[in-house]
């Protein structure tokens, strides 16, 4: 298997807290979050978690001791957070976490798991593409976002709400009901999303943080299948100059999000 890899920082003087990295047969994404400001609960910070988490995935599956996906990643969560525990107030909502994309090439079959908003895009040999994400946190901070509808921003109103609305959010997290993410406990791995595919059915697939997919939404430069053409043309690093391209564009009006971390990992020559 083939692996291409590009990472980019969003913003200039930031670290990037993405993480992305493979191992012959495999292929990590991570996308690193946590709240700014929230040094006093983890001195070591977002960008450490994801690098700590991601290398500890990847030694895992380079081993291939015969353990599913939801396993290693259970025991991935369990290691890093014992090697922080006794230092950091790990177990505080806003303390770092990271979403989780992982796949594995083994046997014939194409094995994935999801844990929050990356995507994974499956390029099937006699059909279109196949976008797989996990959705649940997407539709918790739709849920607890809906009492600001109508509200103007900037005006004290605006604030106090909003600030309920982040504190419902958080309540969501880890939990049931609401959506899951790579913390502190390692039970979240079980929440995972997960699958399988054959192998002979694949001709390729790529992996973008929640960054990176921005480049079909909000920008609209391509689509899903755009995406994969994009990919096989200029690689995943020509897939982060177009979307800083389109930001650099966009300026900086109200409506225009914060350029964040993107990151791209794409697969070709599939084993079988």
């Amino acid at each position: 298997m083939y692996v291409s890899l590009a990472t980019s920082a969003g913003r200039a003087g930031r670290p990037n807290e993405d993480f992305v990295g493979a191992v012959p047969g495999a292929v990590v994404l991570l996308d690193g979050a946590g709240i700014p400001g929230a040094e006093s609960l983890c001195s070591h910070g977002v960008a450490w978690y994801t690098h700590r988490l991601g290398g500890t995935l990847l030694g895992h599956l380079s081993r291939d001791d015969g353990r599913d996906l939801r396993a290693i990643l259970a025991s991935a969560i369990g290691g890093t957070a014992a090697e922080h525990g006794d230092t950091c107030d790990i177990a505080d909502p806003s303390s770092p976490q990271a979403t989780v994309l992982m796949v594995r090439a083994r046997r014939g079959r194409l094995n994935y798991l999801l844990l929050a908003d990356s995507f994974l895009v499956l390029d099937h040999a006699h059909a279109g593409p196949q976008v797989i994400t996990d959705e649940r946190e997407v539709i918790a901070r739709r849920d607890c976002a809906a009492p600001l509808a109508g509200v103007p921003q900037g005006t004290p109103e605006y604030d106090r709400i909003r600030g309920f609305c982040v504190t419902a959010m958080r309540a969501r997290r880890n939990q049931p009901g609401g959506y899951w993410i790579a913390k502190d406990d390692p039970r979240a791995a079980q929440e995972a999303v997960t699958g399988s595919r054959s192998l002979a059915d694949l001709t390729g697939v790529a992996l973008l943080s929640n960054g990176a997919s921005r480049i079909v939404s909000p920008y609209g430069l391509t689509d899903w299948p755009g995406v994969l053409k994009l990919l096989a043309a200029d690689g995943p690093a020509g897939l982060i100059r177009r979307l800083r391209q389109a930001e650099a564009q966009a300026g900086g009006g109200p409506d225009v999000q914060v350029p964040d971390d993107a990151t791209v990992a794409h697969c070709m020559h599939l084993p079988r």
